[in-house]
């Protein structure tokens, strides 16, 4: 039997020090994140300032000689950094007003344009105050029903599970529900798609129609296009049925759409890629970064004789806290620029073209030529966006997998998923391809993909299969 006790045994492990995972989430945070961080860090480190004059760290004189040639070696390398950063913003901001007055025009435009969102719950509530109901009751029923309502504008909770969970009567939640569906958008508070679809039909006055009796008794059918068997069952030409479903496509499956958040979406982009002679050039958007500088009263305070060892000691671990935040950030603005220099250099095609002349590229691609491992672009370009002459897209976007076309050339996944699009929208649309169809069309261009391939890259585009895609008028 192994004898039992206690040993002391030695370990080596890699462990991530306070600094080190303070310069990684800086690294990592998009710009408004960073501007959190940032005012934390101001919040709890008195040393820093926001937008402050002008510091020089030269004159400070340390008390004590046993540290004066410590503290000042510390002071040259914090007066140094300083004058670093000042010279960075200076470029940058150059770099900003050189753009045109009617680019800045066009900026300020679209930051003035830009509107607090209303709310689904907020517009009904307007309705419901507007509509001068006298019962108290009813109004809070159908407040109740509104907070009820999920992301799609519907019940989908009925109301007698409403009235048995929370003690409500069933018959004044009925009379609420009826108040809440005469609100716009039309056909909120419904319980399900097929109740939502029959109220925007009675609504136009087709209570008694075929694209009725179709959303009322064969939704099943209709949604996966089964026109012939419809036509059959119901003893009508294939030719109606198809107008009527045509007709119901044109109604909204989501009255709540035109109200959720992405509707409202806005992204601040992190670097702008602007035309400077024959070059594409990436510019940092500073806009939205503070200036952090060391404050010139604790450099003083560090200076002085009076100060004891407790406030020196103090005052010089938050300068080097400071120091190592506005390095940091320093590094992360460098980091992100060579990053997109290097996509600008592998996708000029991109930005002379368009989307479709995309170039297959790899983090691993550019960590090389930018000095750095593949984590680290992984981290730099997590939630940045670059404003291009085609649009704002995610850094990320850049960079894919690709396929090799017969003339050797490569091409990125989202050309080819450009490809695909295309072709699908010059389809004839009785006889729509088939993804086998798809890959032998790809094959005669010279872009060889699998069946299965085009599958995943249709989905992706959020484009139905051929028979749902069939038009049968």
């Amino acid at each position: 039997m192994a004898d039992q006790g206690l040993y002391q045994t030695q370990t080596q492990k890699l462990a991530i020090g306070p600094q080190m995972q303070q310069s990684l989430q800086i690294l990592q945070a998009p710009t408004l994140e960073l501007r959190q961080i940032i005012q934390q860090e101001v919040e709890i480190n008195p040393v820093l300032e926001l937008e402050a004059p002008e510091v020089s760290l030269e004159d400070a004189v340390p008390d004590d000689p046993d540290d004066r040639d410590r503290e000042h070696d510390e002071l040259d390398m914090m007066s140094q950094m300083d004058e670093e950063w000042r010279e960075y913003w200076a470029q940058s901001r150059m770099q900003t007003n050189s753009r045109s007055a009617e680019d800045q025009e066009r900026w300020q435009f679209l930051m003035d344009s830009i509107v607090a969102p209303t709310t689904l719950q907020e517009h009904l509530v307007t309705q419901l105050r507007t509509a001068e109901v006298a019962d108290p009751i009813l109004v809070k029923n159908v407040e109740f029903l509104i907070g009820s309502l999920d992301d799609r504008g519907f019940l989908n909770t009925s109301i007698e599970e409403l009235s048995l969970s929370h003690g409500i009567p069933i018959d004044p939640l009925h009379e609420a529900k009826s108040l809440l569906m005469s609100f716009d958008p039309v056909g909120v508070g419904s319980d399900d798609l097929r109740e939502c679809l029959i109220v925007q039909l009675e609504r136009l006055g087709k209570k008694h129609s075929l694209a009725h009796r179709l959303v009322e008794q064969h939704l099943d059918d209709l949604a996966n296009k089964r026109y012939p068997i419809l036509a059959r069952k119901l003893g009508v030409p294939l030719e109606q049925v198809s107008r009527a479903a045509d007709f119901i496509s044109t109604l909204d499956p989501r009255p709540a759409s035109r109200f959720t958040a992405s509707t409202n979406t806005y992204v601040s982009p992190d670097i702008i890629v602007e035309r400077q002679g024959g070059d594409w050039v990436p510019v940092m958007n500073n806009d939205d970064l503070p200036q952090l500088r060391l404050s010139n009263a604790y450099k003083d305070l560090l200076g002085q004789s009076s100060s004891s060892g407790e406030v020196r000691n103090y005052i010089r671990d938050k300068i080097r806290s400071g120091k190592f935040l506005i390095r940091s950030i320093h590094q992360r603005q460098q980091t992100i620029q060579k990053i997109a220099v290097q996509i600008l250099a592998h996708q000029r095609e991109f930005l002379e073209k368009g989307t479709s002349f995309l170039r297959p590229l790899n983090m691993a691609q550019v960590a090389d030529e930018v000095g750095v491992h593949e984590t680290t672009v992984s981290r730099a370009i997590s939630g940045k966006y670059m404003a291009t002459p085609h649009g704002v897209y995610e850094l990320k976007f850049f960079f894919s997998h690709g396929v090799k076309t017969d003339s050797g050339e490569d091409l990125s996944n989202t050309s080819v998923k450009n490809a695909i699009a295309d072709l699908i929208k010059t389809e004839t649309k009785s006889k729509p391809l088939s993804d086998d169809k798809l890959a032998k069309l790809l094959d005669k261009q010279g872009i060889k993909v699998a069946r299965r391939t085009v599958a995943k890259y249709r989905e992706a585009l959020s484009i139905l299969p051929s028979h749902l895609r069939k038009s049968f008028s």
